[in-house]
């Protein structure tokens, strides 16, 4: 997971840059769901959270019948074809991404946040909760741009202080520009993300297969079965 992990990094620098505003500006996931319905019964609830959930799945399953995975993750054409799929899926199925879901778990966890340090550690520990690493140093790139910009103002910066934000906001630039991110390659690093976690995917889906395929060949009901199938010629349509 290297390389999705310095993908994280990045995005997240440039996310941190943008989400980290004065907190006037914030509109915050929850608030959309706080105004989106009345306050609903246990009951009622539960049934809405079911019938979406239902759709949702079936909406995938209707999809992923259509489409012949090849379960090949050493293939770039098979991976790629997967990821596209799955985009797919999420789309048609309204799933967030893992770059949106990133971004929407920072919103969540960050938008009662008055000062941006406190703000900076929760991004860390979002991180380390995900199991990725910093591989560009960003994180201590960034905390040392807030020591730098504090120590100027002579006091912690509060999120809804306009003028230390600017600053602030500046040193990430810079940071940015040094370790060659650009605001608009944000949807290019989202796409080789996806794309690595296709591959990460079906590397999970192969071992998944290869692991039940050794199990049944112990059962005396398949004994006469062939001693292996290529999971490359499996077309998991059939097990839908």
């Amino acid at each position: 997971m290297a390389l999705s992990s310095r993908l994280f990094s990045k995005s997240k620098l440039i996310y941190g840059s943008q989400i980290l505003l004065q907190k006037e500006y914030a509109i915050p996931v929850r608030h959309f769901a706080k105004e989106s319905a009345p306050a609903l019964k246990g009951d009622q609830m539960l049934k809405n959270i079911f019938v979406e959930v239902k759709s949702k799945f079936e909406t995938a399953i209707g999809i992923l019948k259509k489409e012949k995975i090849t379960i090949d993750p050493e293939d770039p054409a098979a991976v790629s074809h997967y990821a596209n799929v799955m985009k797919t899926v999420r789309e048609k199925a309204n799933f967030l991404s893992e770059s949106q879901d990133i971004l929407s778990t920072i919103e969540m966890e960050t938008q009662d946040i008055p000062d941006a340090r406190t703000y900076l550690l929760t991004l860390k520990e979002i991180r380390t909760k995900r199991g990725l690493t910093d591989d560009l140093g960003a994180e201590t790139m960034m905390i040392d741009a807030l020591d730098k910009v504090e120590k100027e103002l002579k006091k912690p910066l509060l999120r809804n202080d306009k003028k230390g934000m600017d600053l602030l906001l500046a040193e990430f630039d810079k940071i940015n520009k040094k370790l060659g991110i650009r605001k608009e390659d944000l949807s290019k690093y989202e796409e080789e993300l996806e794309h690595k976690l296709a591959k990460a995917q079906l590397e999970e889906l192969k071992k998944d297969v290869l692991e039940a395929m050794e199990t049944q060949k112990k059962r005396e009901e398949f004994k006469d079965e062939p001693e292996s199938v290529d999971v490359k010629t499996l077309d998991i349509r059939n097990f839908l």
